[in-house]
């Protein structure tokens, strides 16, 4: 299973993700059974424009056992949290608000 969600970008992503995936959602797109060769090809698109148009975020999520908590994960622009590596598994990090630290 594939996932991909977008934040905040140009509408060009949604047309070419529709075409190859299904909209769950607005900006939330997944494939059942997309192929590792497919997945990349579709990466290298959707980077190629954001390195030209740099707006908004996307983040694609897929399994993958070889991955910590076999998940493979990649992302481009902010996210708003820090996703990290710790013991297998990948946790999310946030920074405390000024007034708890």
């Amino acid at each position: 299973m594939v996932v991909i969600v977008t934040r905040d970008v140009e509408a060009r992503y949604r047309g070419f993700l529709g075409s190859a995936m299904l909209e769950l959602s607005p900006g939330v797109y997944a494939h059942p059974r997309m192929s590792a060769g497919v997945r990349k090809r579709l990466w290298e698109v959707v980077s190629d424009w954001y390195a030209r148009l740099g707006r908004g975020s996307i983040v694609m999520t897929w399994a993958d056992s070889g991955a910590n908590g076999a998940l493979g994960l990649e992302v481009l622009g902010e996210p708003p949290k820090d996703i990290v590596a710790h013991d297998a598994m990948l946790l999310v990090r946030r920074p405390l608000p000024a007034e708890e630290r």
